[in-house]
């Protein structure tokens, strides 16, 4: 009798511990639920791909100094000649006026006497000229002479002030030819103040008219040239300041003022051309040096 009395008391409790196992396998999916609910806002805060946040990036620019177009001159010659003398030099600083090289060419003495030579007949024809006008007023002279006169009169007027202008071109001062007499040889002169970048010449070397002779830039008004991207365009405006590092330069900042903006995307990196000129002028700024991506807007507004 005990035996089965012991056996029923376990059948029962068997009974009664099975609804409990049931709700125990049913607790973790609320535990599931609940770590899903957790990690969604994770997902919205950053890129799945690259990792970046929904932060704005502050607007940053690559770049280089240029030198602008007015700041920088190519030499050339517009008579040919042979070198008979220079002081180039890669590296030299000049001075606007300054000789830089000296040619021999005959052709440059045939044009001064072809010019004196204008200006001497100049002077008798108009005399002529006048003659004849009076001469014709009191009907002393033929109509037909009076225009003789004057058509050789105003041809070698015509061709002194061509060869005047030539000679200008060539930095002769026409007064002091008529003064002082030919120069023998063409005088080369820089065209502005600046830094010998590149030299073509050498003693003995014939240049043809137009062969480049050297070139000169003025690194005293450097600009920088940088590249934006389209994103950013809506930020840039004339006038904008912005702060930038150099190459070579360390952690030291600099500002420059942005002064022209270029109206074309590139169709192929979707970049902006962008310039701006430094507020401080540095002699230790070179053409071609690199401004590095530290450089961004330290202002949003055109002043």
């Amino acid at each position: 009798m005990k035996a089965i009395f012991y056996l029923a008391i376990s059948l029962y409790m068997v009974a009664c511990n099975q609804p409990k196992q049931e709700t125990s396998e049913a607790t973790p999916s609320p535990v599931s639920t609940h770590i899903e609910t957790e990690t969604k806002p994770d997902s919205t805060t950053t890129d799945a791909v690259s990792g970046a946040t929904n932060v704005a990036n502050a607007t940053t620019f690559n770049g280089i100094f240029i030198v602008a177009p007015q700041q920088q001159a190519t030499v050339s010659a517009l008579m040919g000649g042979i070198v008979e003398s220079t002081s180039l030099l890669v590296g030299k600083s000049v001075k606007k006026g300054d000789v830089i090289a000296v040619l021999d060419n005959p052709e440059f003495i045939n044009l001064q006497q072809s010019y004196l030579d204008a200006t001497a007949q100049l002077e008798f024809l108009e005399k002529e000229y006048q003659r004849q006008q009076n001469l014709v007023a009191q009907d002393a002279a033929s109509e037909k002479q009076f225009q003789q006169s004057k058509a050789d009169f105003l041809s070698v007027k015509s061709k002194s002030e061509a060869l005047a202008a030539q000679l200008s071109l060539l930095g002769v001062d026409v007064n002091d030819l008529q003064t002082n007499g030919m120069i023998t040889r063409m005088e080369i002169q820089a065209p502005l103040s600046g830094s010998i970048t590149t030299t073509n010449v050498n003693i003995g070397k014939y240049l043809n008219p137009g062969d480049p002779i050297c070139d000169i830039i003025d690194n005293s008004h450097l600009l920088i040239q940088l590249t934006a991207y389209e994103k950013d365009i809506r930020s840039l405006h004339v006038g904008n300041r912005l702060e930038f590092r150099v190459n070579g330069m360390g952690e030291e900042n600099f500002e420059a003022e942005i002064i022209s903006i270029n109206q074309k995307v590139d169709n192929e990196n979707r970049s902006i051309k962008v310039f701006a000129r430094p507020l401080e002028t540095r002699s230790d700024f070179c053409a071609g040096m690199y401004v590095n991506q530290k450089s961004r807007i330290i202002n949003t507004f055109a002043e």
